[in-house]
């Protein structure tokens, strides 16, 4: 089986039930949140052989997550079990048990219930186990459910794609803001210095070239259009990310990083209000994008 194109959640349930060659077999499969993908399995005593079959078909459609897979098997004739009387276990337990009645004199009141309570008197076989026809009874209904489990987490992976794309686009209209603000910024402090130096010089005459080279100083040691430039990439990219065909979780997680460090560096180069509270809003939107990909595959 070949991989599904959709992003995934890391997070889902599947379940399948069928009746073949007159067992009835139920298979679960559930999964958390995981680094990496781990597998365990619960199986029927007798069917531990399964386990690695079970995990190589599942592997095929996941990558990531911590996989639960529960298997139950209830015969519905009892082939799998063969009990057979021990004659002469029995007929000496009958034997025995009739002289003494005679013996003593007792009332003869043995019955089937004494039998069943006779030790040893019956043999209880497991009937040999054809792997290859139990296999292939599992895997159609582990198929089944596997269909099902990734369907939930394809359909879960959706919701957090339009989740992080809604979010997504919240930060890239404040980082246009960000990016309006700038020039205005640094016009603001080219006034405020005037001022100041107008104060402390007591209205003497100040140079405009002087202002303007402390402005320019100010501008170069704020300017944040390198920064916005990466994160305007940093978004295309993951954008695009979110439409490939393959697991993305690790990879949009450390994007992420560098997205969060355009916008601690921008952060720190802020002087006006109103761009400090836009960088406390872009880190906010930023760490609840980091939770959303903890859940992807």
């Amino acid at each position: 089986m070949k991989k599904d194109n959709l992003l995934k959640s890391m997070t889902g349930f599947g379940r399948a039930v069928q009746v073949l060659n007159k067992r009835e077999i139920l298979v679960e499969m559930r999964s958390v949140n995981h680094r990496y993908f781990e597998f365990s399995a619960r199986l029927p005593r007798g069917f531990l052989f399964l386990e690695e079959k079970l995990k190589l078909l599942i592997k095929d459609k996941i990558n990531r997550g911590k996989l639960e897979v529960s298997v139950t098997i209830h015969n519905i004739e009892g082939r799998e079990t063969e009990i057979t009387v021990n004659p002469a276990v029995v007929g000496g337990y009958v034997n025995a048990l009739r002289a003494v009645a005679a013996e003593y004199a007792l009332i003869d009141g043995l019955s089937l219930s004494d039998v069943l309570r006779m030790p040893d008197a019956f043999t209880v076989n497991k009937a040999t186990v054809n792997e290859d026809e139990i296999w292939n009874d599992i895997s159609i209904v582990a198929n089944e459910a596997l269909e099902k489990f990734v369907a939930m987490r394809g359909a879960e992976g959706e919701k957090i794609k339009s989740d992080m794309l809604e979010k997504l686009a919240v930060i890239e209209t404040l980082s246009k803001e960000i990016e309006r603000l700038s020039p205005a910024n640094a016009e603001k402090y080219r006034e405020k210095l005037f001022e100041r130096m107008k104060e402390i010089l007591d209205d003497k005459q100040i140079e405009p070239q002087r202002i303007l080279l402390e402005a320019a100083l100010f501008a170069e040691k704020t300017a944040v259009d390198e920064e916005l430039v990466r994160l305007s990439s940093h978004f295309e990219q993951f954008k695009k990310m979110l439409n490939k065909e393959e697991a993305v979780g690790r990879k949009l997680d450390f994007l992420l990083q560098e997205i969060n460090r355009e916008v601690n560096t921008i952060g720190s180069k802020s002087q006006d209000l109103a761009t400090t509270k836009i960088i406390v809003e872009l880190k906010s939107i930023v760490e609840k994008i980091r939770e959303q990909i903890q859940n992807l595959e």
